[in-house]
């Protein structure tokens, strides 16, 4: 998000339509802010802090998408981003208390992604110290020279074939028969013949956790975290030997000796400077806070108008305290999603609704939907079953007529029990392959090839659509 380079508008609404059928409003006002951040930081560095982002609020029944092009819009941005429902803030124990931990996890996603890409940087540095690693519990070097002829106990004879020496070779020191022997095991390391063989190393101990009971009056999240972190770093660290092969121990130090590498100050500054330009975070079930039937009622209502009324200052702007300092939430993009059957947007507190001045309705599918969502996207539920079969090497197709009953089954169903969208034809073909997916391999051996019909998806789940309890099958 902060490269020089984004994508356009549309391109983004291209990338979108790859994994998200229909629904083109609201990829088209997404698309609009994701742009708009980019021209933000591109924009005269005196109007930059004055440009605020158009926070949306998606309306739309469950499993229509609105999670969905969130998520993907996160991944398009490489930008951090959260989900959290607003429902959990009205439960006993929270009633609208620590609102503001979302935007602390936000901060933590934040710095591990910018911790993993810093350690994927330093990789092959990393790796070099790692084959040092490994050298030394192989072939210990000498750190003093020794005397002519003298054996200290490198080098033997059965090292020196094993490294490739001639016997009759005679080495000027024992320093030189080291370094020679030390030089031919790097070859080996490297060309991966020592992998199986097992080795001691030294590795890290993580400590033991410090938890603290009973938190001090007034003390908040970001503090009581930062000194259980600040208790922690008193513990001494520890280690301890293990005996691994080599190509385990490569995994065990590799990311040891990156994180060695990363300066943990520079990480922290660049991830809340990320968190803050291109974080987003998604409220989902913002209709649950909502009170309906107006602000007059007592009960759970009360809770809920609480629980807005500290939505607020996070998304209009504030200055969230985290254990890695101060974060402003000024410019983070909030997009807040709901079904509104019993409440609507209107009923949220008038100061919340201007906070979310784009608002897009996401349309119902339809049985057309339905058919696209199972055949064009690149993460169909079809591509997902023939990839999961593939692994046992069985062969998985299903005839265009097949999938136009699915999607049939799928619509009528929706429309005579719940309506969960998308998430119906989980259920349905998870039905129609529980068999196959059972009978694979013991009685459907490899490279079979099985034929999805529209007889067989008939056969198998006519029951769904005249059983009208579903029950068993409701997700």
């Amino acid at each position: 998000m902060l490269n020089d380079t984004f994508l356009t508008p549309a391109q983004i609404v291209a990338e979108l339509d790859k994994y998200i059928v229909g629904q083109h409003d609201a990829k088209r006002h997404v698309a609009i802010a994701l742009r708009n951040r980019w021209r933000r930081l591109h924009a005269p560095a005196d109007m930059q802090a004055e440009i605020v982002p158009n926070n949306i609020l998606m309306i739309g029944a469950t499993g229509v998408g609105k999670t969905e092009i969130a998520r993907r819009l996160a991944h398009l941005a490489d930008a951090p981003f959260v989900k959290v429902e607003a429902s959990k803030f009205t439960e006993v124990g929270y009633v609208g208390r620590d609102v503001e931990s979302m935007v602390r996890d936000l901060v933590e996603q934040s710095v591990s992604r910018v911790r993993q890409r810093r350690q994927e940087a330093v990789k092959a540095q990393a790796a070099e110290a790692v084959e040092e690693l490994i050298l030394d519990a192989l072939i210990p070097p000498i750190k003093h020279p020794g005397k002519k002829g003298k054996s200290l106990g490198f080098g033997s004879t059965d090292d020196t074939e094993a490294a490739g020496e001639e016997p009759g070779e005679i080495p000027a020191s024992d320093r030189e028969l080291n370094e020679r022997t030390r030089a031919r095991f790097r070859e080996k390391i490297r060309d991966g013949e020592l992998e199986d063989r097992r080795i001691e190393i030294q590795v890290a101990q993580p400590g033991p956790s410090v938890g603290i009971m009973g938190a001090p009056p007034g003390m908040d999240e970001a503090a009581l975290s930062g000194l259980q972190d600040m208790l922690g770093s008193m513990v001494p660290k520890r280690s301890r030997k293990r005996k691994v092969t080599v190509a385990e121990a490569r995994k065990l130090l590799l990311e040891e000796e990156a994180a060695k590498l990363i300066d943990m100050d520079e990480v922290k500054d660049e991830a809340v400077r990320q968190a803050e330009n291109a974080g987003i975070i998604f409220i989902d079930e913002i209709d649950k806070v909502a009170s309906s039937g107006g602000s007059g009622k007592g009960g759970p209502d009360v809770s809920r108008q609480g629980v807005q009324r500290d939505l607020l200052p996070i998304v209009e702007g504030s200055a969230v305290n985290t254990k890695y300092g101060i974060v402003n939430t000024d410019h983070i993009l909030f997009i807040a999603a709901g079904a509104f059957h019993v409440s609507k947007p209107s009923d949220l507190i008038p100061e919340l609704q201007g906070r979310f001045p784009i608002r897009v309705e996401l349309q119902p599918l339809t049985k057309a939907d339905f058919v696209r969502i199972l055949r064009h996207p690149k993460n169909a539920l079809t591509k997902q079953y023939e990839a999961l079969l593939l692994a046992e090497d069985v062969e998985l197709s299903f005839d265009d007529d097949a999938l136009e009953r699915l999607a049939d089954i799928a619509a009528e169903v929706n429309a005579t029990v719940e309506n969960i969208g998308a998430r119906r034809l989980h259920t349905v073909m998870s039905r129609l392959l529980n068999e196959i997916l059972f009978d694979v391999p013991d009685k459907i051996a490899a490279h079979a090839k099985v034929q999805i019909t529209a007889a067989l998806v008939e056969e198998r789940l006519a029951d769904m659509v005249k059983n009208r309890d579903l029950s068993q099958y409701i997700l």
